[in-house]
């Protein structure tokens, strides 16, 4: 049974960081990916950025350049370091996993993804 739990939100000012924490268990491929989405009241899931067990990486244009998705294998977690952050940045914010191999455009894509996390609440003040 694959479980995802995220940590590390919470409440920061614009221009401020935090550091997003997936702990995955319960799974042992070799071939995976994980990504982090978002979503606002009132509004679809987007994706944010992903990664896969290649390295491959993937990031929606809003956050290029100010969050960098990363992987410990060893303790199967998923971080998501996020920089310069916006007020437009806040949402709650979710860890999801896949296990085989996806498509590089797929990977923030959400509806290919089936295991997901509870979420972890990110809010940025102006």
């Amino acid at each position: 049974q694959v479980q995802l739990v995220e940590s590390g939100g919470g409440s920061v000012q614009a221009g401020g960081s935090l550091r997003l924490s997936c702990a995955g268990s319960g799974y042992t491929y070799s071939s995976y990916c994980m990504g982090w989405f978002r979503q606002t009241p009132g509004k679809e899931r987007e994706g944010v950025a992903a990664i896969d067990s290649h390295g491959r990486t993937r990031y929606a244009e809003s956050v290029k350049d100010r969050f960098t998705v990363s992987q410990d294998n060893a303790k199967n977690t998923l971080y998501l370091q996020m920089n310069s952050l916006k007020s437009e940045d806040t949402a709650m914010y979710y860890c999801a996993f896949e296990p085989g191999v996806v498509p590089l455009f797929g990977l923030l894509v959400s509806a290919l993804y089936n295991y997901w996390g509870q979420g972890t609440q990110v809010t940025v003040s102006s």
